[in-house]
C-alpha cells in the first residue's frame, strides 16, 4: 500500500511525479521530502513551513507558562476560598502538564536539521494563514477522539448518505482532514482499498497518525463553560476504537497546493473546508476537478460559511452550485441536517449546526489552475510600489493615533487630561473626546484583564 501512495504522489512545488527509494524526491526540482514522525511532510517548502510551525509551537508554550504563572500569582491572595485556591491549583498544575505533553507529542516538529530559507518561501509565495494557529482547531481533537460516539456517528452517516451504493472507490483523499477521525470512520466502513488524510496542522496529523495505529495519548481538554470544578481541565484518553487496517495514510500538506498527480483518486471529500481556505471558491472546485478520476465523486461536507475579506466571495448555496456546475461537475445533490456540534461532556456550552452534504459528480475536465499564490508581486519584487490600500490609510492612521494616545498615559495624568491634550493637538472636539478616551481606556483595561488562551 506504500508504493500505491507513492504511486499517486507529485511535487507540490513543480506537479512531477516523485521518486520514491528511501526518501521521496523531485528530480525536477532536485528537492527530498522530509518524514514527521512516521508523517510524510509535502508542503512545497517544508522547511520554512516547519519553522513556522515551530515558532507557533513555542509560542503556545510560552503562553501555557505565563498562564501558569498568572494563576500563581492569583493563588497568593490571602482572601480566596479554599475551592477557588484548590481550582487555580489544579488550572496551574494542568498548564504546566500540558505544555510537557505538547512539546512531546510535537518533538519531531523539532528537527534542528531544518533551516528555514526565506528566499525560497517567497519565490514559492506559500504561507501559513495568520489565523490559523497551532490550536486553533485542539478542540476537534477531543471530538474526534475522547467525547464518544455520537457527533462522529453522525458525521460519517451523512457522508456515506451521500455516497450511496458506491462507496468511496478504490482511491479516496480527505482534504482538510483535521485530527482524522472523520477519514478514519470512512475508510474503516468502506472497502476502499486506499485512504489519505491531508492536514497542515502537525499537531492535528501526528495525533491521528499515533492514534489511528493503535497507540493512545493523554491531552488536556479546557472546556469552555465547566459544569464542574474539576472540569476545568480534563485529562483526556484519546484513542480509536481499534488500529486502522491497512491502507490507511496520513499527509502533512496543503489544501491549496496537493501533492498528487491529477486524475488520481475515485473520491474526494472536504470536511468543513471549502468556505476558511483563503481561494476563491471556482478555482478550488477546479482543484478538485483535476484530482478526480472521470466520474469521480467530490463529497462536500460542512456549514459553508463563506467569510472572505472580499464580499464577492461570500458565497450563497445558490452560488456554490454554479461555480460547481460550471467547473466540469453535474449538479450536486444532497441536503441541510441539523446536529450536534462541539458537544463537550465536560462542557455546559453545545450547539447544532446545519451542515450541508453535497454529492456532485465528474463529468468532465477542465483546465488545471495555475498554482496557489498567497503573496502578491509587490511583495515579492524591491522594486514594486506597494500600493496605497484603503486598510493600510485607515491602520496608519489609527496606529499614529494608538501611540500617541498611549504615549500620553505617564502615571500622572488623567482621562480629562488625556482629553484635553487631544483636543488642544485638533485631533478630536472636546464634546467627543472625553467619551472616545474613556471608551478607548475602558477597552485597554478590559482587555488586560481577559484570560490568556493558548
Amino acid at each position: 500500500m506504500a508504493q500505491t501512495l507513492a504511486e499517486l504522489l507529485a511535487c507540490p512545488r513543480c506537479g512531477e511525479s516523485l521518486q520514491t527509494d528511501s526518501v521521496y524526491r523531485c528530480e525536477r526540482c532536485a528537492f527530498e521530502f522530509p518524514e514527521l514522525g512516521g508523517v510524510r511532510c509535502l508542503f512545497a517548502d517544508p522547511e520554512t513551513t516547519l519553522g513556522e510551525w515551530r515558532s507557533r509551537l513555542h509560542l503556545v508554550v510560552r503562553n501555557l507558562e505565563r498562564e501558569a504563572a498568572h494563576l500563581d500569582q492569583s493563588m497568593r491572595s490571602t482572601k480566596l476560598m479554599p475551592l477557588t485556591k484548590k481550582r487555580l491549583g489544579y488550572l496551574k498544575a494542568a498548564n504546566e502538564d500540558h505544555a510537557r505533553r505538547l512539546q512531546a507529542l510535537l518533538a519531531p516538529l523539532d528537527l534542528q536539521s531544518l533551516k528555514a530559507r526565506y528566499e525560497t518561501h517567497i519565490a514559492l509565495r506559500t504561507r501559513l494563514p495568520p489565523d490559523q494557529g497551532l490550536t486553533t482547531y485542539y478542540n476537534n481533537i477531543h471530538r474526534d477522539w475522547a467525547w464518544g460516539d455520537e457527533e462522529n456517528t453522525a458525521s460519517v452517516e451523512l457522508v456515506l448518505q451521500a455516497l450511496g451504493d458506491g462507496g468511496l472507490g478504490e482511491k479516496a483523499l480527505v482534504l482538510g482532514a483535521g485530527a482524522g477521525r472523520l477519514a478514519y470512520d470512512l475508510h474503516q466502513s468502506t472497502d476502499t482499498a486506499l485512504t489519505v488524510a491531508v492536514d497542515f496542522n502537525p499537531l492535528l496529523a501526528l495525533l491521528a497518525h499515533t492514534v489511528m495505529s493503535g497507540e493512545s495519548v493523554e491531552l488536556y481538554e479546557f472546556p469552555i463553560a465547566p459544569k464542574t470544578l474539576e472540569d476545568h481541565a480534563v485529562l483526556r484518553t484519546l484513542r480509536a476504537p481499534k488500529p486502522v487496517r491497512a491502507g490507511m495514510h496520513v499527509v502533512l500538506a496543503d489544501a491549496l497546493r496537493p501533492p498528487f498527480r491529477e486524475l488520481s483518486f475515485e473520491t474526494v471529500v472536504t470536511p468543513w473546508l471549502v468556505d476558511i481556505l483563503p481561494e476563491d471558491f471556482s478555482v478550488l472546485c477546479r482543484r478538485v476537478n483535476r484530482l478526480l478520476a472521470p466520474e469521480g465523486r467530490w463529497i462536500i461536507f460542512g456549514s459553508l460559511t463563506f467569510n472572505h475579506a472580499n464580499p464577492a466571495l461570500r458565497y450563497s448555496l445558490e452560488e456554490c452550485v454554479a461555480a460547481i456546475r460550471g467547473t466540469g461537475f453535474a449538479e450536486p445533490t444532497g441536503h441541510e441536517t441539523i446536529i450536534p456540534y462541539m458537544c463537550s461532556p465536560a462542557s455546559r456550552h453545545a450547539r447544532h449546526e446545519r451542515v450541508v452534504t453535497w454529492c456532485a459528480r465528474k463529468e468532465q475536465d477542465v483546465d488545471s489552475p495555475s498554482q496557489h499564490q498567497a503573496l502578491p508581486d509587490w511583495l515579492l519584487q524591491s522594486d514594486e510600489p506597494v500600493p496605497l490600500l484603503n486598510a493600510f490609510q485607515t491602520q496608519a492612521i489609527s496606529t499614529r493615533t494608538f501611540a500617541f494616545v498611549m504615549s500620553l498615559i505617564d502615571g500622572h495624568r488623567s482621562v480629562a487630561d488625556i482629553a484635553d491634550v487631544m483636543t488642544q493637538q485638533g485631533m478630536m472636539t472636546p464634546e467627543e473626546a472625553g467619551p472616545t478616551i474613556r471608551t478607548f481606556l475602558i477597552k485597554m483595561y478590559e482587555d488586560s484583564q481577559r484570560q490568556s488562551g493558548y
